[in-house]
């Protein structure tokens, strides 16, 4: 098999050496998203509810690109700043998912690039 670099202007430019997602085989793996603007890749800085949002709207625009979409991720890692604010990151996750959910774990971490307080990262399969 051989990997293939998924790459949209629809979603944040990476920075650092990564990709948006590489699909190997049927199975497509998603780097981590953070609220990024994906036109200048200026860093959302506000509540946790809407730095999700555009989060998961990155993640689907990846998954677009990749020609799937949230009913095709397996699983999902959730890395939060602070655990308190789960319930809220939580409400924003669900929106996107309607059945057939995926795995899925949530962990606080110490820190996440530019300080941002969620990173989600995903993989799918056709």
């Amino acid at each position: 098999m051989e990997k293939k670099i998924i790459r949209t202007d629809n979603a944040p430019a990476p920075i650092g050496p990564y990709n948006q997602a590489v699909q190997y085989g049927n199975m497509l793996f998603v780097s981590g998203q953070i609220a990024l603007d994906p036109k200048d890749g200026s860093l959302f800085e506000g509540d946790i509810a809407m730095e999700t949002e555009i989060v998961m709207n990155n993640i689907k625009a990846i998954l677009t690109e990749a020609g799937l979409d949230f009913s095709n991720i397996i699983k999902t890692s959730i890395f939060l700043m602070d655990m308190g604010k789960f319930a809220t990151v939580n409400e924003v996750y669900a929106r996107y998912f309607t059945d057939n959910f995926p795995a899925r774990e949530t962990v606080q971490v110490a820190g996440l690039p530019r300080g941002v307080q969620v990173e989600i990262s995903v993989i799918a399969g056709k």
